[in-house]
């Protein structure tokens, strides 16, 4: 079977699919990306592409986000007609849609089955776009939100099947599109994120391995998006009332969900400033970790915290449950897919540092009490996430897609 992946970024989302759809003798794998990526993944062929320039700042702004999705397809399309010419034609093609790779692939592969990739439909109110401060919501704003699914709407049209990772995701969709639409999640390595008690925490440059108390936070970016501020706030109460505690946070100085900051200053920065009492020698900055000591982070962690606006559920959360944390979470619906407030984690007010601080401090003294809804996180991602049963499930999935086979709806 002749596959391709269209991605902007390489290998994202279809890592280990790509990986063992290409172990498959007589399977040939083709990734289409403007991104080279880190490494390789074996018998998978990387073609790279580039628009040929940027959307105008000339552009209305509400279809400048379409513009750089046709540049993109257009990119694509190039890199395609040149896998064409080189006699490679894919028995199915699965893309992620919405950014444009995948806008002109039917013009190079009618007769190809293709499967869409489909993380988000954007709505004015009712979800993220709103949700930080709806007073911010104007009409002017409300259209181009509306405006911004083009691109995606494009996707939707023209594949054969749809792929969302969760239901709240899939639900985001009009319900006209459900019919397409499988909810099929990626899938979570829970052989490599499990438990590991007793873990002490020792990081490059970071020796926590006496700490008695670590509580951890991980993301992409530093954003509103995944609550940086509303833990921010949190972690200046937790270290102002226990002398003990150490405060370890992984990911990126930067924004990668929502709104870019007007006057260019980082959220870390923005906090610091306004928390000036925080005890920065308790409170740790590690930057983006490689998955090894990520792993490491989690096993050592006392209590994670995850937030998000209602958005795109991150990998984030279901590796930390998977690897047994015990998980103080935002009461927000796509986090309520997967967690139970004092079954699997607990859940807080999104928007209450006060809430979050004292649900934190009340799962650090009681970690007896802790111990079963450790239990039931990881009994959950190994039940309903465990890469291995989602690979098979894509695997059949694709095949049926290819041979022309009708796919019902679902999970």
């Amino acid at each position: 079977m002749n596959v391709l992946f269209l991605h902007n970024n390489f290998p994202a989302q279809f890592r280990h699919l790509a990986r063992v759809l290409a172990q498959v003798p007589g399977n040939r794998v083709c990734f289409v990306t403007q991104n080279a990526g880190q490494g390789e993944i074996p018998g998978v062929f990387k073609l790279l592409y580039q628009p040929a320039r940027e959307a105008e700042a000339s552009t209305h702004h509400y279809i400048r986000p379409f513009e750089k999705a046709v540049l993109t397809g257009q990119g694509a399309y190039r890199a395609l007609r040149a896998l064409q010419d080189k006699g490679f034609v894919p028995d199915v093609t699965i893309a992620h849609a919405g950014l444009g790779p995948a806008l002109y692939l039917k013009e190079v592969f009618p007769a190809t089955r293709h499967i869409g990739y489909f993380e988000w439909y954007y709505h004015a109110h009712g979800g993220d776009s709103d949700f930080l401060d709806p007073a911010e919501m104007n009409a002017d704003l409300a259209l181009a939100v509306r405006t911004r699914n083009a691109a995606l709407l494009f996707d939707l049209a023209q594949c054969d099947q749809g792929l969302c990772p969760t239901y709240f995701q899939r639900d985001r969709f009009p319900a006209i599109f459900h019919p397409k639409l499988t909810v099929l999640h990626d899938g979570i390595d829970t052989d490599y994120f499990r438990p590991a008690p007793g873990t002490g925490l020792t990081l490059p440059g970071l020796d926590l391995s006496e700490a008695q108390e670590i509580v951890t936070y991980a993301t992409r970016g530093m954003e509103p998006y995944r609550g940086f501020p509303q833990f921010m706030r949190a972690a200046a109460l937790l270290l102002a009332r226990r002398p003990g505690l150490h405060v370890v946070v992984a990911g990126a100085d930067r924004v990668a969900y929502g709104p870019q900051p007007k006057d260019g200053l980082g959220y870390k920065q923005r906090l610091l400033d306004e928390l000036p009492g925080l005890d920065l020698a308790r409170l740790h900055f590690t930057g983006l970790l490689p998955y090894g000591q990520y792993l490491r982070l989690l096993r050592a962690s006392s209590a994670h915290i995850y937030l998000s606006v209602p958005f795109v559920l991150s990998w984030s959360l279901l590796e930390a449950l998977a690897a047994g944390c015990l998980v103080v979470a935002s009461d927000t619906e796509p986090v309520r897919e997967v967690m139970r407030d004092g079954v699997n984690g607990y859940l807080v007010d999104f928007f209450s540092p006060e809430a979050l601080a004292e649900r934190v401090a009340y799962a650090l003294d009681h970690p007896a009490a802790a111990a079963p809804l450790r239990q039931a996180a990881r009994a959950g991602m190994v039940e309903r996430y465990d890469l291995k049963s989602l690979l098979s499930r894509q695997i059949a999935l694709i095949q049926a897609v290819a041979a022309g086979e009708n796919v019902v709806a679902g999970a």
